[in-house]
Protein backbone atom coordinates (compact mmCIF):
# COMPACT_ATOMS: atom_id res chain seq x y z
CA UNK A 1 0.00 0.00 0.00
CA UNK A 2 2.75 2.81 1.11
CA UNK A 3 4.68 1.65 -2.40
CA UNK A 4 1.31 2.45 -4.35
CA UNK A 5 0.72 5.42 -2.70
CA UNK A 6 4.50 6.16 -2.94
CA UNK A 7 3.85 6.13 -6.46
CA UNK A 8 0.73 8.21 -6.84
CA UNK A 9 2.95 11.62 -4.61
CA UNK A 10 5.04 11.01 -7.73
CA UNK A 11 2.33 12.04 -10.09
CA UNK A 12 0.98 14.80 -7.94
CA UNK A 13 0.08 18.08 -9.70
CA UNK A 14 2.09 20.77 -7.78
CA UNK A 15 0.48 23.54 -9.37
CA UNK A 16 -1.85 22.79 -6.13
CA UNK A 17 0.33 20.63 -3.75
CA UNK A 18 2.90 23.67 -3.68
CA UNK A 19 0.63 26.26 -2.78
CA UNK A 20 -1.11 24.00 -0.38
CA UNK A 21 2.57 22.85 1.13
CA UNK A 22 3.89 26.68 1.78
CA UNK A 23 0.42 28.16 3.14
CA UNK A 24 -0.26 24.97 5.49
CA UNK A 25 3.20 25.43 7.28
CA UNK A 26 3.28 29.25 7.23
CA UNK A 27 0.23 29.31 8.68
CA UNK A 28 1.72 27.27 11.61
CA UNK A 29 4.51 30.36 11.97
CA UNK A 30 1.32 32.70 12.23
CA UNK A 31 -0.41 30.79 14.55
CA UNK A 32 2.73 30.92 17.12
CA UNK A 33 3.05 34.59 16.43
CA UNK A 34 -1.09 35.74 16.35
CA UNK A 35 -1.04 33.44 19.99
CA UNK A 36 1.61 35.30 21.70
CA UNK A 37 -0.63 37.70 22.78
CA UNK A 38 -3.20 35.26 24.64
CA UNK A 39 -0.38 34.73 27.10
CA UNK A 40 -1.34 38.09 28.33
CA UNK A 41 -4.97 37.10 28.04
CA UNK A 42 -5.70 34.19 29.92
CA UNK A 43 -2.16 32.69 30.30
CA UNK A 44 -2.10 30.17 27.89
CA UNK A 45 1.53 29.13 26.90
CA UNK A 46 1.85 30.22 22.95
CA UNK A 47 3.78 26.91 22.24
CA UNK A 48 0.59 24.95 22.73
CA UNK A 49 -0.95 26.37 20.42
CA UNK A 50 1.76 26.29 17.74
CA UNK A 51 2.25 22.68 18.51
CA UNK A 52 -1.40 21.73 18.54
CA UNK A 53 -1.38 23.59 15.01
CA UNK A 54 1.25 21.50 13.86
CA UNK A 55 -0.27 18.42 14.65
CA UNK A 56 -3.47 19.44 12.61
CA UNK A 57 -1.54 20.66 9.59
CA UNK A 58 0.21 16.88 10.17
CA UNK A 59 -2.86 15.38 10.35
CA UNK A 60 -4.53 17.56 7.29
CA UNK A 61 -1.16 16.22 5.17
CA UNK A 62 -1.88 12.76 6.21
CA UNK A 63 -5.85 12.82 5.38
CA UNK A 64 -4.54 14.95 1.97
CA UNK A 65 -2.58 11.64 0.62
CA UNK A 66 -5.18 9.22 1.77
CA UNK A 67 -8.09 11.30 -0.46
CA UNK A 68 -5.38 11.49 -3.16
CA UNK A 69 -5.42 7.47 -3.29
CA UNK A 70 -8.56 6.48 -2.15
CA UNK A 71 -10.48 4.47 -5.12
CA UNK A 72 -13.11 6.35 -7.29
CA UNK A 73 -15.22 3.05 -6.62
CA UNK A 74 -14.87 3.59 -2.38
CA UNK A 75 -15.28 7.86 -2.49
CA UNK A 76 -18.75 6.65 -4.85
CA UNK A 77 -19.85 3.79 -2.91
CA UNK A 78 -23.35 4.29 -1.40
CA UNK A 79 -22.72 2.69 1.87
CA UNK A 80 -19.82 4.92 2.41
CA UNK A 81 -22.07 8.02 1.60
CA UNK A 82 -24.64 6.85 3.44
CA UNK A 83 -22.46 6.12 6.60
CA UNK A 84 -21.07 9.10 6.20
CA UNK A 85 -24.37 11.18 5.66
CA UNK A 86 -25.43 9.25 9.48
CA UNK A 87 -22.28 9.77 11.26
CA UNK A 88 -22.97 14.00 10.32
CA UNK A 89 -26.96 14.11 11.21
CA UNK A 90 -26.31 12.19 14.71
CA UNK A 91 -23.29 14.41 15.39
CA UNK A 92 -25.12 18.02 14.69
CA UNK A 93 -28.26 16.78 16.22
CA UNK A 94 -25.86 16.34 19.44
CA UNK A 95 -24.08 19.54 19.28
CA UNK A 96 -26.91 21.21 18.88
CA UNK A 97 -28.69 19.80 22.20
CA UNK A 98 -25.41 19.27 23.97
CA UNK A 99 -23.19 20.79 22.57
CA UNK A 100 -20.64 23.81 24.36
CA UNK A 101 -21.91 27.52 23.49
CA UNK A 102 -18.77 29.27 21.54
CA UNK A 103 -19.52 32.81 20.62
CA UNK A 104 -23.25 32.55 20.67
CA UNK A 105 -23.14 29.17 18.72
CA UNK A 106 -23.50 25.15 19.35
CA UNK A 107 -21.16 23.89 16.94
CA UNK A 108 -18.32 21.83 18.71
CA UNK A 109 -17.73 18.51 19.65
CA UNK A 110 -15.56 17.92 22.30
CA UNK A 111 -14.03 14.44 22.12
CA UNK A 112 -10.66 14.16 24.73
CA UNK A 113 -8.61 16.90 24.28
CA UNK A 114 -10.02 17.26 20.50
CA UNK A 115 -12.97 19.29 19.00
CA UNK A 116 -15.17 18.38 16.09
CA UNK A 117 -16.52 20.98 14.11
CA UNK A 118 -19.16 18.96 11.83
CA UNK A 119 -20.28 21.72 10.05
CA UNK A 120 -16.79 21.61 8.52
CA UNK A 121 -17.49 18.11 7.93
CA UNK A 122 -20.40 18.89 6.07
CA UNK A 123 -18.62 20.94 3.01
CA UNK A 124 -16.64 17.57 2.04
CA UNK A 125 -19.70 15.24 2.82
CA UNK A 126 -21.97 17.84 0.22
CA UNK A 127 -18.98 18.29 -2.22
CA UNK A 128 -18.96 14.07 -2.37
CA UNK A 129 -22.58 13.32 -2.63
CA UNK A 130 -23.63 16.09 -4.93
CA UNK A 131 -21.18 15.45 -6.91
CA UNK A 132 -21.36 11.32 -7.04
CA UNK A 133 -25.54 11.78 -7.52
CA UNK A 134 -26.08 14.31 -10.14
CA UNK A 135 -22.90 12.50 -12.24
CA UNK A 136 -24.38 9.32 -11.44
CA UNK A 137 -27.91 10.48 -13.05
CA UNK A 138 -26.11 11.17 -16.31
CA UNK A 139 -24.28 8.09 -16.52
CA UNK A 140 -27.61 6.28 -16.64
CA UNK A 141 -28.57 8.75 -19.15
CA UNK A 142 -31.77 9.78 -17.25
CA UNK A 143 -32.84 13.75 -17.24
CA UNK A 144 -32.31 15.43 -14.19
CA UNK A 145 -35.90 16.04 -13.84
CA UNK A 146 -37.40 17.71 -10.44
CA UNK A 147 -38.92 14.12 -9.54
CA UNK A 148 -35.49 12.69 -9.25
CA UNK A 149 -34.32 15.28 -6.67
CA UNK A 150 -36.60 14.56 -3.67
CA UNK A 151 -34.06 12.69 -1.87
CA UNK A 152 -31.15 14.97 -2.47
CA UNK A 153 -33.13 17.85 -0.88
CA UNK A 154 -34.34 15.87 2.29
CA UNK A 155 -30.68 15.22 2.61
CA UNK A 156 -29.11 18.73 1.90
CA UNK A 157 -31.69 20.46 3.38
CA UNK A 158 -31.35 18.76 6.90
CA UNK A 159 -28.31 19.47 7.21
CA UNK A 160 -28.48 22.95 6.02
CA UNK A 161 -31.20 23.20 8.86
CA UNK A 162 -29.31 21.72 12.09
CA UNK A 163 -26.35 24.15 10.63
CA UNK A 164 -28.52 27.39 10.78
CA UNK A 165 -30.07 26.51 13.89
CA UNK A 166 -26.48 26.56 16.28
CA UNK A 167 -27.12 29.04 14.63
CA UNK A 168 -23.38 29.07 12.48
CA UNK A 169 -24.60 31.31 9.69
CA UNK A 170 -20.69 31.30 8.10
CA UNK A 171 -20.88 27.60 7.74
CA UNK A 172 -24.83 27.94 6.21
CA UNK A 173 -23.83 30.14 3.83
CA UNK A 174 -20.34 28.00 2.82
CA UNK A 175 -22.38 24.63 2.34
CA UNK A 176 -25.22 26.91 0.82
CA UNK A 177 -22.52 28.26 -1.74
CA UNK A 178 -21.15 24.45 -2.73
CA UNK A 179 -24.85 23.05 -3.30
CA UNK A 180 -25.77 25.86 -5.53
CA UNK A 181 -22.58 25.67 -7.83
CA UNK A 182 -22.76 22.03 -7.87
CA UNK A 183 -26.72 22.35 -9.03
CA UNK A 184 -25.94 25.11 -11.35
CA UNK A 185 -22.72 23.32 -12.84
CA UNK A 186 -24.78 19.91 -13.36
CA UNK A 187 -26.49 21.26 -16.63
CA UNK A 188 -29.47 20.64 -15.10
CA UNK A 189 -32.58 22.60 -16.26
CA UNK A 190 -33.03 26.35 -15.13
CA UNK A 191 -36.74 25.57 -14.24
CA UNK A 192 -35.35 22.45 -11.94
CA UNK A 193 -32.64 24.64 -10.24
CA UNK A 194 -35.14 27.15 -9.52
CA UNK A 195 -37.71 24.79 -7.84
CA UNK A 196 -34.95 22.44 -5.97
CA UNK A 197 -33.45 26.06 -4.64
CA UNK A 198 -37.39 27.42 -3.54
CA UNK A 199 -38.67 23.91 -2.16
CA UNK A 200 -34.93 24.00 -0.17
CA UNK A 201 -35.33 27.46 1.30
CA UNK A 202 -38.49 26.79 2.16
CA UNK A 203 -37.81 23.82 3.81
CA UNK A 204 -35.49 25.53 5.88
CA UNK A 205 -36.99 28.37 6.56
CA UNK A 206 -39.95 26.90 8.03
CA UNK A 207 -38.10 23.80 9.36
CA UNK A 208 -36.64 26.38 11.73
CA UNK A 209 -39.59 27.20 13.84
CA UNK A 210 -39.73 23.65 14.36
CA UNK A 211 -36.50 22.51 15.20
CA UNK A 212 -35.12 24.92 17.31
CA UNK A 213 -36.59 28.05 19.46
CA UNK A 214 -33.92 29.73 17.96
CA UNK A 215 -35.63 30.63 15.11
CA UNK A 216 -37.93 33.42 17.15
CA UNK A 217 -34.27 34.62 18.83
CA UNK A 218 -32.44 34.07 16.05
CA UNK A 219 -30.99 37.91 15.30
CA UNK A 220 -30.76 38.53 18.95
CA UNK A 221 -27.55 37.95 20.88
CA UNK A 222 -23.90 37.49 19.89
CA UNK A 223 -25.24 36.89 16.15
CA UNK A 224 -26.99 39.96 16.21
CA UNK A 225 -23.96 41.44 17.85
CA UNK A 226 -21.56 40.94 14.86
CA UNK A 227 -23.96 42.69 12.46
CA UNK A 228 -24.68 45.64 14.44
CA UNK A 229 -20.65 45.95 14.54
CA UNK A 230 -20.36 45.80 10.82
CA UNK A 231 -23.10 48.56 10.52
CA UNK A 232 -20.88 51.11 12.59
CA UNK A 233 -17.93 49.68 14.26
CA UNK A 234 -16.68 52.67 15.76
CA UNK A 235 -19.91 53.62 17.39
CA UNK A 236 -19.12 50.69 19.74
CA UNK A 237 -15.49 50.87 19.46
CA UNK A 238 -15.36 49.94 22.95
CA UNK A 239 -18.00 47.46 22.60
CA UNK A 240 -18.65 44.91 19.97
CA UNK A 241 -17.14 47.00 17.56
CA UNK A 242 -13.69 46.39 19.39
CA UNK A 243 -13.21 43.52 16.87
CA UNK A 244 -13.33 45.25 13.74
CA UNK A 245 -11.67 48.50 14.98
CA UNK A 246 -8.82 47.06 16.47
CA UNK A 247 -8.86 44.71 12.71
CA UNK A 248 -8.48 47.87 11.35
CA UNK A 249 -5.31 49.68 12.78
CA UNK A 250 -3.57 46.04 12.62
CA UNK A 251 -4.30 46.65 8.91
CA UNK A 252 -3.21 50.25 9.06
CA UNK A 253 -0.37 49.69 11.24
CA UNK A 254 1.09 47.07 8.76
CA UNK A 255 1.08 49.82 5.73
CA UNK A 256 2.75 47.88 2.63
CA UNK A 257 5.79 45.99 3.77
CA UNK A 258 4.52 45.53 7.82
CA UNK A 259 6.10 45.73 10.80
CA UNK A 260 8.00 42.67 10.96
CA UNK A 261 7.34 38.68 12.28
CA UNK A 262 6.31 38.84 15.72
CA UNK A 263 6.09 42.32 16.17
CA UNK A 264 2.14 42.88 15.81
CA UNK A 265 0.90 45.42 18.40
CA UNK A 266 -2.73 44.80 18.05
CA UNK A 267 -2.62 40.78 19.19
CA UNK A 268 -1.35 42.32 22.56
CA UNK A 269 -4.22 42.35 24.00
CA UNK A 270 -6.21 44.30 21.81
CA UNK A 271 -7.84 42.03 18.99
CA UNK A 272 -9.65 38.98 20.28
CA UNK A 273 -8.80 35.79 18.62
CA UNK A 274 -5.72 36.87 17.10
CA UNK A 275 -4.93 33.13 15.61
CA UNK A 276 -8.22 32.32 14.12
CA UNK A 277 -11.27 34.79 12.91
CA UNK A 278 -8.81 37.17 12.72
CA UNK A 279 -5.42 35.93 11.87
CA UNK A 280 -5.30 37.63 8.55
CA UNK A 281 -5.38 41.01 10.16
CA UNK A 282 -2.26 40.53 11.93
CA UNK A 283 -1.15 38.82 8.66
CA UNK A 284 -1.64 42.55 7.75
CA UNK A 285 -0.01 43.82 10.18
CA UNK A 286 3.24 42.06 10.14
CA UNK A 287 3.58 41.29 6.72
CA UNK A 288 1.70 44.13 5.10
CA UNK A 289 -0.01 44.51 2.04
CA UNK A 290 2.67 42.41 -0.08
CA UNK A 291 2.44 39.22 2.36
CA UNK A 292 -1.41 39.21 2.17
CA UNK A 293 -1.44 39.83 -1.53
CA UNK A 294 1.31 37.09 -1.69
CA UNK A 295 -0.69 34.44 0.18
CA UNK A 296 -3.91 35.62 -1.48
CA UNK A 297 -2.14 34.56 -4.91
CA UNK A 298 -1.06 31.00 -3.59
CA UNK A 299 -4.48 30.58 -2.63
CA UNK A 300 -5.68 32.14 -6.44
CA UNK A 301 -3.45 29.57 -7.40
CA UNK A 302 -5.08 26.36 -5.85
CA UNK A 303 -8.47 27.69 -7.22
CA UNK A 304 -7.55 28.84 -10.32
CA UNK A 305 -5.79 25.19 -10.98
CA UNK A 306 -8.88 23.22 -9.63
CA UNK A 307 -11.17 25.08 -11.36
CA UNK A 308 -8.86 24.39 -14.72
CA UNK A 309 -8.94 20.87 -13.89
CA UNK A 310 -12.88 20.76 -13.62
CA UNK A 311 -13.17 22.55 -16.90
CA UNK A 312 -10.92 20.21 -18.75
CA UNK A 313 -12.47 17.06 -16.97
CA UNK A 314 -14.60 14.77 -19.50
CA UNK A 315 -16.29 13.20 -16.15
CA UNK A 316 -18.98 15.22 -14.51
CA UNK A 317 -18.37 13.69 -11.20
CA UNK A 318 -14.72 14.94 -11.80
CA UNK A 319 -15.43 18.29 -12.65
CA UNK A 320 -18.28 18.74 -9.90
CA UNK A 321 -15.96 17.81 -7.29
CA UNK A 322 -13.56 20.43 -9.13
CA UNK A 323 -16.28 23.02 -8.60
CA UNK A 324 -17.65 22.31 -5.34
CA UNK A 325 -14.11 22.40 -3.89
CA UNK A 326 -13.06 25.36 -5.17
CA UNK A 327 -16.14 26.83 -4.19
CA UNK A 328 -15.50 25.55 -1.04
CA UNK A 329 -11.90 27.48 -0.91
CA UNK A 330 -13.02 30.93 -3.00
CA UNK A 331 -16.46 31.35 0.13
CA UNK A 332 -14.39 30.55 2.69
CA UNK A 333 -11.34 32.82 1.59
CA UNK A 334 -14.13 36.03 1.03
CA UNK A 335 -15.93 35.41 4.17
CA UNK A 336 -12.80 35.78 6.34
CA UNK A 337 -10.96 38.69 4.39
CA UNK A 338 -14.46 40.38 3.69
CA UNK A 339 -15.06 40.23 7.54
CA UNK A 340 -11.78 41.57 8.60
CA UNK A 341 -11.78 44.31 6.14
CA UNK A 342 -15.45 45.30 7.16
CA UNK A 343 -16.63 44.57 4.09
CA UNK A 344 -19.03 41.36 5.24
CA UNK A 345 -20.61 40.68 8.20
CA UNK A 346 -17.76 38.64 10.72
CA UNK A 347 -19.20 35.29 10.67
CA UNK A 348 -16.72 33.26 12.44
CA UNK A 349 -15.22 32.06 9.10
CA UNK A 350 -11.45 31.01 9.29
CA UNK A 351 -8.88 31.62 6.71
CA UNK A 352 -7.81 28.20 4.84
CA UNK A 353 -4.96 27.06 5.93
CA UNK A 354 -3.47 29.72 8.08
CA UNK A 355 -6.39 30.31 11.06
CA UNK A 356 -5.72 28.04 13.97
CA UNK A 357 -8.15 24.66 14.19
CA UNK A 358 -8.32 21.38 13.27
CA UNK A 359 -11.47 20.79 11.45
CA UNK A 360 -11.00 23.38 9.33
CA UNK A 361 -7.50 22.48 8.31
CA UNK A 362 -8.15 18.67 7.80
CA UNK A 363 -11.69 19.38 5.76
CA UNK A 364 -9.43 21.66 4.06
CA UNK A 365 -6.83 18.68 2.87
CA UNK A 366 -9.36 16.06 2.56
CA UNK A 367 -11.04 18.07 -0.21
CA UNK A 368 -7.40 19.37 -1.92
CA UNK A 369 -6.62 15.86 -1.63
CA UNK A 370 -9.63 14.95 -3.91
CA UNK A 371 -8.55 17.16 -6.30
CA UNK A 372 -5.08 15.71 -6.29
CA UNK A 373 -7.39 12.01 -6.68
CA UNK A 374 -8.58 14.13 -10.24
CA UNK A 375 -4.83 15.16 -11.04
CA UNK A 376 -3.33 12.29 -10.50
CA UNK A 377 -5.83 9.77 -12.55
CA UNK A 378 -5.60 12.49 -15.61
CA UNK A 379 -2.13 12.25 -15.64
CA UNK A 380 -2.06 8.42 -15.28
CA UNK A 381 -4.37 8.27 -18.30
CA UNK A 382 -2.39 10.42 -20.18
CA UNK A 383 0.75 8.55 -19.84
CA UNK A 384 -1.28 5.50 -20.60
CA UNK A 385 -2.41 7.03 -24.02
CA UNK A 386 1.08 8.10 -24.93
CA UNK A 387 2.72 4.60 -24.22
CA UNK A 388 0.12 3.88 -26.39
CA UNK A 389 0.64 5.91 -29.01
CA UNK A 390 3.97 4.54 -29.52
Amino acid sequence: MFKKISKKLGLLDWVIAGPYLVLAFFGTVMVYSASAGMKMQNGVNPRAYFIKQLFYVLAGLICFIVFSSFSRQFLRSPRFLAIFFLILLVMLVYVRLRGQEINGARGWLHVGPINIQPAEMCKLFLILYLSNRFAHLAELGMDLHFREQWGAIVIVASLLVLIIIQPDIGGFAINSAIVIVIIVASGMPTYVIVSFLGISVFLIGFGIPLLSHLAVNMIHGYQAARFLAYLDPFQNARGIGSQLVNSYYAISNGGLHGVGLGNSIQKMGFLPEPNTDFIMSILAEEFGFLGVLAVLALLAMIILRTIRLGIQSQSMYETLTCYGTATFITVETLFNVGGVTGILPITGVTFPFISYGGSSMIILCASLGLVENIAIRRHQARKRSEQEGW
